[in-house]
């Protein structure tokens, strides 16, 4: 293996954790972190085999972070509130040479989860509304111009008013303290709890979807949402 073949593996690895908290499957949590920390160790090992870095490094490295971002803790930083501790933070990492505050978002996020981190970074430094109204605002605005450039039948235009109105909600998820990534999620799996339902219960009658009409299935949905 090499740390560029290992990399979409780990992947693999963080999305299977994913799945397992949001099942709340403990014993499956358990068994991903371990995977995860053998990555983790794979990791080290090539690199030690270049004498580049070493696991020790790796975990002096990250507590030598840990010491440097919370002043509050291992200094004599004085903050209020969690707000101060995050703006502390971003304020350390532009002093460590970070050109922007958005600098440390990961490009090869998804884009909801990379939406999230920016607000949340952007947040940090003051950059934000005042209140969930003045955002739910901005929703039904960027909700109008979506209508209207649909109306107009501009793609290009469509398509950039559809993430600006994504990009609101999320903000919108903030400030009522949603993860709009597992509200996302558990929509999903709602989703496809039902559909399996219907699947299984048209299939026991010896029929298959795609026999039924849209009316007929509905009212298998139905019956679905009522479990």
């Amino acid at each position: 293996q090499t740390i560029d073949s290992l990399r979409y593996l780990t992947l693999e690895e963080v999305y299977e954790l994913s799945d397992a908290i949001v099942d709340g499957d403990m014993q499956e949590i358990k068994k991903e972190l371990g995977d995860i920390m053998l990555h983790l160790v794979f990791y080290s090992k090539i690199a030690s085999e270049t004498n580049t870095f070493d696991i020790t490094d790796v975990l002096n490295g990250i507590c030598e972070k840990l010491i440097h971002r919370h002043p509050h803790i291992y200094g004599d930083v004085k903050v209020a509130d969690e707000a101060e501790v995050k703006a502390n933070w971003e304020k350390l990492k532009l002093k460590e040479g970070k050109i922007s505050v958005l600098e440390g978002v990961p490009k090869s996020l998804p884009a909801m989860l990379k939406s999230i981190r920016i607000q949340e970074k952007a947040r940090g430094v003051g950059f934000d509304w005042d209140d969930r109204q003045q955002v739910w605002d901005k929703v039904q605005e960027e909700l109008m111009e979506l209508k209207t450039e649909v109306d107009k039948g501009d793609e290009q235009k469509i398509t950039e008013e559809f993430g600006d109105l994504i990009f609101s909600l999320i903000n919108y998820a903030r400030f009522v303290n949603v993860n709009p990534e597992d509200a996302l999620e558990k929509t999903n799996k709602k989703f496809i709890q039902r559909f399996q339902y219907m699947e299984k219960q048209i299939k026991a009658k010896g029929q298959e979807l795609s026999d039924l009409t849209l009316e007929e299935m509905d009212v298998y949905w139905n019956e679905a949402k009522t479990i």
